[in-house]
């Protein structure tokens, strides 16, 4: 198996525009999260999110192209051109065909399915937009990025929920690590902010109350008094690159990709286990070829329901034995909330800035402490100075399939 290096980052999301932006505001603890402004916001019962702001697609896409692409596939051409120009990894014509393009996404299109289905039903008009299909299909962000790059090698797409974007960084890996590419992008995108959607997500009661006394402490994973997961849009992108061709060429190396778990959990379409999450966890570790003790802090799905965070303590407690006390965790939805298929992507970017600068981030909100929640979650403030080398970000998705990357700093 090849080494795999991380050689650029990009990122459009709720707590900023770049890699550095988003770890500044989750290393200050500031919430990306409040209160929705959109046509009938006043039909949900919370109509809380954590949006992207200031992002306009006329600033990086020109009309004809900008009509073909919806919000999520915006986001994800950005990100990957940001990661692009970070990595800078000067392909040859031969080896774009060694360049694959692997992206997570849970929803896919879903705001512009959203509008068609309201120009078509609500509106009871047949003028749809012509390029429906093409902002709707889950794969179409994939395909823009190969295009807009000239890519010729695989180009995949995976939907499996919370954990798409890290079987698309897992599955990315794999290839680079069997030789069988040079480089990849490798990442997710999501947007997800749409009515239709976000009344779906609702009436399956897993969202977030809002929090009266201050919308944006609204998520809060781990605690007592957590009430759900609130929804957020972005996409984060990774360029992964064989390490001998990253060193080769002096790149700059963010971090590298050590391994990946990967499990389906078969109880229940939506309800987690600890043995599932548990197994994904000891995979990843398998895979990379490390033991407990060489894991120096857990980025954790973290989502704020009732049902993942307890599960997920007992995971961890269930591999790492009484060493789980040791271990710093971070649970950085409580500031940017859950972007379905791009979260893992975003959290493994802050896990590798986490690292590179001795940062455990902080799991804000909690303030009420829970006695089945009851490990070291980094509560409330970033801990600096802490040596992390190596880190596990574990995502744990509807429909079971639990995904966890193993990540160690740069040299």
């Amino acid at each position: 198996m090849k080494r795999v290096a991380v050689t650029g980052m990009g990122v459009v999301s709720p707590l900023g525009h770049s890699p550095a932006e988003a770890f500044e505001a989750a290393c200050a603890g500031r919430s990306a999260i409040g209160r929705l402004d959109f046509p009938s916001i006043n039909r949900l019962a919370a109509p809380i999110g954590a949006a992207v702001t200031g992002f306009t697609g006329a600033d990086y896409f020109d009309p004809p192209r900008l009509r073909m692409l919806d919000r999520c596939s915006q986001f994800a051409g950005v990100a990957a051109s940001q990661a692009m120009a970070d990595s800078q990894p000067g392909l040859t014509v031969p080896e774009r065909s060694r360049t694959g393009v692997f992206i997570g996404t849970g929803m896919g299109g879903i705001t512009s399915i959203d509008e068609g289905y309201q120009t078509l039903y609500g509106e009871n008009s047949d003028r749809i937009k012509p390029f429906m299909i093409l902002m709707g299909m889950h794969n179409a962000p994939a395909a823009w990025i190969g295009i807009a790059h000239g890519l010729s090698g695989p180009n995949l797409t995976y939907s499996t929920a919370c954990s798409s974007s890290a079987v698309a960084i897992g599955e990315a890996w794999l290839r680079l690590s069997r030789g069988e590419l040079d480089v990849a992008i490798a990442g997710g995108a999501e947007a997800p902010l749409a009515l239709g959607s976000m009344k779906a997500w609702e009436v399956l009661r897993t969202l977030a109350a809002v929090d009266e006394n201050d919308a944006s402490s609204s998520c809060k994973p781990f605690a007592k008094n957590r009430s759900g997961m609130v929804l957020g849009e972005g996409a984060a992108m990774l360029v992964l690159e064989s390490w001998e061709r990253a060193v080769a060429r002096g790149a700059k190396i963010h971090g590298e990709v050590i391994g990946y778990g990967l499990c389906t959990d078969n109880g229940h379409i939506t309800r987690p286990s600890v043995d599932g999450q548990a197994a994904a966890l000891r995979a990843a570790l398998l895979s990379a070829g490390i033991c407990i003790a060489e894991i120096d802090a857990i980025n954790a799905h973290g989502t704020g329901t009732l049902a993942n965070d307890s599960v997920e303590t007992a995971a961890i407690k269930a591999v790492f034995g009484s060493r789980a006390n040791t271990i710093p965790i971070s649970a950085t939805k409580a500031l940017h909330g859950h972007l379905l298929g791009a979260a893992s992507a975003l959290e493994c970017v802050l896990s590798l800035m986490a690292m590179k600068h001795s940062v455990a981030l902080p799991t804000m909100h909690l303030q009420q402490a829970d006695a089945q929640c009851d490990l070291d979650y980094v509560p409330n403030a970033a801990r600096t100075g802490v040596s992390i080398r190596t880190m596990l970000s574990s995502s744990f998705a509807f429909g079971g399939t639990n995904a966890v990357l193993a990540v160690r700093a740069a040299p």
